[in-house]
């Protein structure tokens, strides 16, 4: 059921009347009501077993439906559904002995039993302690009716059992954008113990991950009040509405669903494990994050087994890590660009400097070598770019020296968090002379510094910070705050707290090393040396950059394939980045393994588009192992 422009009074209404509405006895029925202008006896007592038939009136809160989450364009991501649960209300005054309580409460189970099909265990110990503390509320007996079984008895009811509803979370999509949205769970069980006043008249429900926590307290709403008045006999006289509840704020997410989906049907077809982020680069929105396996926040809701949780906490996947953020990888070859930039604006490197691409190269009493078996010969940035020579950049990071390839690696957001409104986010890591003091004990060597020239050894970034650099670069250097939540706004559409587009600093980087750095990740994709031919678009130029990494310990070493870029590569749209998790030992690469988990999505996004973006035709492909 959406919510949004829904009556915030009709809310309170409907649940709360459905929820005390309850048969009477034929003494309450004839029970007069109040002279007009007379004023109901209305005191409050506390409530106990030895009270029950003292004049009492009880206020009671209503929980609010919990607010909307939405995509962009107001598709719904979380919302509240009806269900109904079944319970039997006991006739006033509450004078049954316990003989007569459970012969009473036994019936009326059994004919419930009789129309669903199944047995239902309720004690009668619990039945007695409802009776004697909370008898004048409904003892629900059945919770969360299944449609067949709302259908089989919504209109056969035995005497003394109604139907109460309530909202129940519900995420319409399914496992699209689980992880980030979340989930939520119940506050508590049902209460078996002295009516308080200012009780809630059901368990609300609380957000535990994701958006659903990071903002519950905006989406949980207003309690509402209900006031419900009995004589001196024990007998109901009265029940209103004194406040209405007002429902929780909707939370609009900068998320288009579209291309969630179209990031997590690419990842549940082509990987295993991995993921993927596309952002905005023109204003640093978070389009999509997509990782994959993940869960259908559905399970949560209204609870879930203890044994169905732990199994998913047991997966050896993680479905329950949101690897597009609180996870990172070496970055491979893609960090590149990264060293490409702080060579050309150090001074020290000239776009048409020439250094060797040799098939290995020895630094220090280690010989380190190239992807490729062979060598190329002189290769400039580009060209070196194109191929992904890994000689050629230990050669330029060693001559620049790590502090240029840490400073430009800052300045792209490498080493800190991007400041989503998600618990858990990782800032990755850019080893300087610190950590590898702390950690190994010396500064950066040589070694250090072309391991580092290549993304491989101690650096660590997450996807959302991949996709977050590839925007930077795409849109000429300027760095946006990372933006997953656009705005909080009432039921009524009204805006309560909004998060502004917001320009952070500028990456300062000349126009020159910008379109030296658009143009080798434009011959990544389409040259006829690049890595990532296959993410070639026929209508669209896409600028983009492959890596393949080797992280963990060496007995159990897997590879983190990657693929970041931009589209279209004169004035992108979209900025990503996808990583592709390989097993233990499994042979995989970025042009081979994450280039495809983008191409299938831009193919769609493009198939009905003649962007008139593509550059001039190139030069025929030689036939290149797209292994980087």
């Amino acid at each position: 059921m959406n919510l949004r422009g829904a009556s915030p009074f009709l809310f309170g209404c409907f649940l709360a009347a459905c929820f005390l509405a309850a048969p009477q006895s034929d003494a309450q029925t004839e029970s007069p009501a109040p002279a007009s202008g007379a004023t109901p006896f209305e005191e409050t007592i506390v409530p106990t077993f030895e009270t029950q038939k003292l004049a009492r009136t009880y206020v009671l809160d209503i929980p609010a439906p919990r607010g909307q989450i939405t995509d962009r364009n107001g598709a719904p991501l979380a919302q509240n559904r009806l269900s109904y649960s079944l319970a039997l209300n006991y006739p006033t005054p509450l004078d049954f002995s316990d003989a007569q309580l459970l012969s009473f409460a036994h019936e009326k189970i059994r004919a419930v039993e009789k129309l669903l099909g199944r047995s239902l265990k309720i004690s009668d110990d619990l039945i007695k302690r409802h009776y004697r503390n909370r008898g004048v509320l409904p003892f629900e007996i059945v919770q969360n009716l299944s449609s067949t079984e709302y259908d089989a008895v919504k209109d056969r009811l035995p005497p003394a059992i109604a139907l109460r509803p309530f909202y129940v979370r519900t995420y319409p999509n399914g496992k699209v954008a689980g992880q980030i949205i979340g989930y939520s769970g119940k506050t508590g069980r049902n209460p078996d113990g002295i009516i308080d006043n200012h009780e809630v008249l059901w368990p609300e429900t609380e957000g535990r991950e994701g958006l659903e926590q990071t903002f519950n307290q905006v989406l949980t709403g207003k309690h509402g009040e209900y006031k419900i008045t009995f004589d001196q006999d024990g007998r109901k006289t009265s029940e209103r509405i004194v406040t209405p509840p007002v429902p929780g704020h909707t939370v609009v997410t900068t998320l288009d669903l579209r291309l969630q989906e179209l990031a997590e049907k690419s990842l549940e077809a082509k990987a295993k494990r991995g993921a993927i982020v596309m952002i905005d680069p023109n204003n640093g929105d978070i389009l999509a994050m997509a990782s994959w396996p993940t869960y259908d926040p559905n399970t949560f809701t209204p609870t879930i087994s203890a044994e169905r949780f732990k199994a998913l906490q047991d997966d050896p996947d993680i479905p329950l890590l949101p690897r597009a953020f609180r996870s990172s990888y070496p970055p491979g070859s893609v960090f590149k660009v990264t060293v490409g930039i702080a060579a050309l604006e150090s001074g020290s490197v000239r776009s048409d400097d020439e250094f060797d691409c040799m098939a290995a190269l020895q630094i220090g009493n280690t010989v380190m070598h190239n992807w490729k078996k062979t060598g190329r010969g002189p290769l400039n940035f580009v060209q070196a770019l194109t191929e992904s020579c890994d000689t050629w950049f230990y050669q330029v990071g060693i001559k620049i020296g790590a502090d240029p390839i840490l400073a430009w690696a800052q300045r792209l957001g490498f080493g800190m968090k991007c400041g989503i409104p998600l618990r858990g986010e990782l800032e990755g890591r850019v080893p300087n002379d610190q950590y590898m003091k702390a950690t190994h004990g010396r500064k950066l060597l040589n070694g250090d510094i072309a391991n580092l020239s290549i993304g491989q050894g101690d650096c660590l970034v997450t996807p959302l910070q991949m996709a977050q650099a590839m925007a930077i670069i795409g849109n000429g250097g300027t760095f946006y705050q990372t933006r997953l939540v656009q705005q909080v706004q009432t039921v009524d559409n009204e805006i309560v707290t909004a998060f502004q587009v917001r320009a952070k600093k500028t990456l300062n980087a000349s126009a020159d090393t910008i379109e030296q750095l658009r143009t080798g990740l434009v011959n990544v994709v389409n040259g006829g040396s690049g890595t990532a031919h296959q993410a070639s678009l026929e209508n669209v130029d896409v600028a983009g950059k492959t890596g393949t990494a080797q992280w963990g310990p060496k007995t159990k070493e897997r590879t983190a394939a990657w693929f970041a870029g931009f589209v279209p590569a004169e004035h992108p749209l979209y900025a990503f980045a996808a990583v592709y998790e390989g097993d233990v030992g499994a042979n995989v690469h970025g042009g081979s393994h994450a280039a495809p988990l983008i191409a299938t999505i831009l193919k769609d996004l493009y198939k009905n588009k003649n962007a008139n973006t593509k550059r001039p035709p190139r030069a025929e492909r030689a036939e290149e192992d797209e292994s980087d």
